[in-house]
């Protein structure tokens, strides 16, 4: 399992890159990176919906309510074109975290 601390972090950019693909509701959603970390990460309502709210705070994120293919009211939410530069920012700020992990040997099995 991953980290606490990590997944805290990169949740915000995390729920950025899914909705960038596609609107989407919270429990597809945690699914979707339950799936893509193949298993790794397993977020619950209780960790998703308040980084939900903070984006859409911040301006990142909207939400509609819709229906789902059963009737059900879901909130949907969908990426701005605000979110789109903060996850270009995120994102970028993750790859400099990377490369200096990799320059520390950390990606290569580092040993201590």
């Amino acid at each position: 399992m991953i980290n606490r601390d990590l997944v805290a972090a990169s949740s915000e950019p995390i729920i950025l890159s899914i909705l960038c693909s596609e609107e989407s509701y919270g429990y597809a959603i945690i699914q979707k990176v339950k799936e893509k970390s193949d298993g790794q990460m397993n977020w619950t309502d209780g960790m998703i919906y308040p980084v939900l709210h903070k984006l859409a705070d911040k301006g990142f994120i909207s939400s509609y309510w819709g229906k789902s293919e059963t009737g059900r009211k879901r909130k949907y939410y969908a990426i701005t074109d605000d979110g789109r530069k903060a996850l270009i920012d995120r994102v970028e700020q993750w790859q400099k975290v990377t490369s200096t992990l990799e320059r520390l040997g950390a990606m290569d099995g580092f040993r201590c």
